[in-house]
């Protein structure tokens, strides 16, 4: 009978940490997630930027580099 407050605890803790790993993995699918968009928002950040760059070119806007 002395065991049995003890395995209630260590039940508790075992359901505690359960949910706390399902929480982790659940924050890591939303961290790479969120990684991956930022990627595509940079690859289009670059476009724009290499767009602009030709556009000021084209309308003589870039003072040349010294």
């Amino acid at each position: 009978m002395a065991d049995e407050p003890d395995s209630l605890v260590l039940r508790r803790m075992d359901a505690k940490l359960d949910r706390v790993i399902d929480d982790l993995q659940a924050v890591k699918v939303r961290k790479t997630n969120v990684e991956e968009d930022v990627a595509v928002l940079n690859r289009r950040m670059d476009r724009f930027e290499g767009r602009l760059d030709r556009i000021e070119r084209r309308f003589d806007l870039v003072e040349p580099a010294h």
